[in-house]
């Protein structure tokens, strides 16, 4: 991926632990190095094609200006953020803030913070087959929309499925989306679940009947095996509720385990159906 670099823009700000840095300022140095696609541009010579990185340069000046923090940690994180909701060309950014002559009370040059975030893709799963179950979806789709870190890109239709292991309960409304986030895969986690409890879900019987499932299929390439966590989601590839909506909405997106894509792994599984 291409970048746009700004280095060493100095500001006159008050951020600090220290009440007199709050009140009276001092001088930091901010580097950013900006990912994005030069290419449009350098074909067509529109700055408009670009991220204009004037413009950059006093958008970070101002952001430090007019807000305080403590740390270095929450400017350069909430500075971050602030740019890649504010910059539909900027996929990811480093950002480096740094606070020369830190009271320390020790001889030093300077202390800096760097990160390095960005616009990540996540697949989500989702069901209900309780009460008014479009209406749970409706919700929980929309719940997504109204988070500033989520881009909801595509969603699939709902599909009615029978429901998945012994427990006799209703049928299903089944489906997929595509995001585009600013999340983690454990605070994208975490937004799941606050979405769930909005619609009362219950964790009472295993695949039991539920007001709503969110599941976190896929988070870009990722491989994540943690307690609370599993990533591309457990045995997807024997779900049909699954595949069928994934296939709708990416049918060429591949498996990072398995190494086949949706509509292939659909194909697989509806051979093994036909031959029990």
């Amino acid at each position: 991926m291409d970048k746009i670099e700004i280095r060493d823009l100095e500001i006159f700000a008050n951020h600090g632990v220290f009440p007199e840095e709050t009140a009276l300022g001092q001088k930091f140095v901010v580097s950013a190095v900006m990912y994005t696609e030069t290419r449009p541009a350098g074909l067509t010579d529109d700055l408009s094609a670009s991220i204009n990185y004037g413009e950059v340069s006093h958008m970070i000046t101002d952001f430090l200006q007019k807000n305080t923090y403590k740390l270095l940690e929450a400017a350069v994180e909430n500075l971050a953020e602030t740019l890649l909701l504010s910059l539909p060309l900027l996929k990811k950014i480093t950002l480096r803030i740094e606070k020369p002559w830190a009271p320390v009370g020790l001889p030093l040059k300077t202390v800096a913070v760097e990160i390095t975030r960005g616009w990540h893709t996540a697949y989500i799963a989702f069901g209900s087959n309780m009460g008014d179950k479009k209406k749970y979806l409706d919700n929980a789709i929309q719940g997504l929309r109204d988070m500033k870190e989520i881009v909801v890109e595509k969603v699939s239709g709902y599909l009615v499925t029978e429901p998945y292991g012994d427990v006799e309960q209703d049928d299903f409304l089944n489906g997929a989306l595509r995001v585009r986030t600013l999340l983690s895969p454990e605070e994208l986690l975490d937004r799941l679940h606050v979405l769930e409890q909005a619609a009362d879900r219950k964790r009472i019987i295993h695949w039991g009947p539920r007001t709503l499932d969110l599941d976190i299929l896929f988070y870009d390439n990722e491989i994540i095996d943690t307690v609370e966590l599993h990533v591309p989601h457990i045995d997807m590839e024997n779900r049909d509720f699954v595949l069928k909506p994934m296939v709708e909405i990416a049918p060429y997106l591949r498996h990072p385990v398995l190494n086949l894509t949706m509509e292939q792994l659909l194909k697989k599984l509806e051979g093994k159906t036909l031959a029990v």
